[in-house]
């Protein structure tokens, strides 16, 4: 497809995909299509199991359930329509759903950098002041952390669209990506976009390193303070600690990467975007019920309960 005429409104841009070799279109789309559902599977069961088992119902457990609704969402954002271009020829996305698709991936990609700070704070918390700990985060403040997480993916993704809704875009519409993302949109805007990009870079990319510098010290503090001072449970304190710091990295060094860099396009970046936005979302689940015992027992009692409601039914 031929670029737009460099005078009119874009009105469409044409996707470029993560492939132009047709014969490995079929290839990626079954695989794909596997971890999109594998992502679908591995967050409902731990959002189910949170939610049927009470004695899951604690601050730990309830953010974990948040970011497993985030998983979802973000991964919905952009796999599905990477699903439909690899069947497809003709890859285009409209100007208002490429605008869309923007503000909702960053929506919930900010909401989930502030649940993973909530989820920090609760576990040092449960470490440096365990005997406080079920009184300081409470159902009541968990809640305003999961509300809170939630105001800032909003405002966070507000302010970046709105910068680029202020931009002409009158000509180039190719973007040399599987969705829409401000690093790629921002470079077809028909305009001296240098201020544009360093709010971007400010938005996004500092507060990216900002959050995971904090989060970085506040584990350095808690695996310290258990080395040295826990003994009871210290095997289980630092399993959970050690699935959060990997659900960290997961997270903030694909989107350091793609965000915090200069708005230009490296080699990996497809790579990088699909670690991020695609495979991220269905291995956090994984970390989590693998390297959490908790989490394991109570799979598998709501697993047994479905079974022996369902073996009633029969009878």
């Amino acid at each position: 497809m031929e670029k737009k005429n460099f005078t009119t409104p874009v009105t469409e841009f044409v996707l470029m995909g993560l492939t132009q070799r047709p014969e490995l279109q079929p290839f990626l789309y079954v695989t794909f299509f596997i971890v999109y559902i594998n992502t679908w599977l591995g967050n409902i069961i731990i959002i189910t199991t949170v939610i049927s088992d009470y004695q899951l119902h604690t601050s730990m457990y309830i953010l974990l359930a948040n970011l497993a609704f985030l998983d979802i969402s973000e991964s919905s954002v952009s796999t599905p329509k990477l699903l439909s271009d690899l069947l497809s020829q003709h890859k285009t996305i409209s100007f208002n759903e490429c605008f869309l698709q923007m503000f909702f991936f960053h929506f919930f990609a900010g909401a989930m950098g502030f649940c993973l700070v909530g989820m920090a704070v609760d576990r040092y918390m449960a470490i440096y002041k365990p005997l406080q700990y079920l009184t300081i985060m409470n159902r009541g403040v968990c809640m305003r952390i999961v509300a809170l997480a939630w105001l800032v993916g909003l405002a966070h993704s507000a302010v970046q669209t709105g910068l680029l809704l202020q931009l002409p875009f009158c000509g180039p519409n190719i973007l040399d990506n599987f969705y829409c993302d401000v690093p790629q949109v921002i470079k077809l805007a028909c305009t001296d976009t240098h201020l544009a990009e360093m709010q971007m870079n400010f938005n996004s990319g500092v507060l990216i390193i900002i959050i995971f510098i904090v989060l970085l010290i506040s584990y350095t503090a808690i695996l310290i303070k258990i080395r040295t001072h826990v003994t009871e449970g210290k095997r289980k304190a630092l399993s959970t600690c050690g699935t959060q710091i990997t659900v960290m990295f997961l997270q903030f060094i694909p989107s350091i990467f793609i965000y915090a860099w200069p708005v230009k396009q490296f080699t990996l970046h497809k790579v990088v975007s699909v670690i991020y936005s695609v495979i991220t979302p269905m291995l956090n689940p994984m970390v989590y019920t693998l390297r959490n015992a908790e989490m394991k027992k109570a799979i598998r009692k709501l697993w047994n309960r479905m079974l022996f409601s369902r073996r009633e039914r029969q009878t």
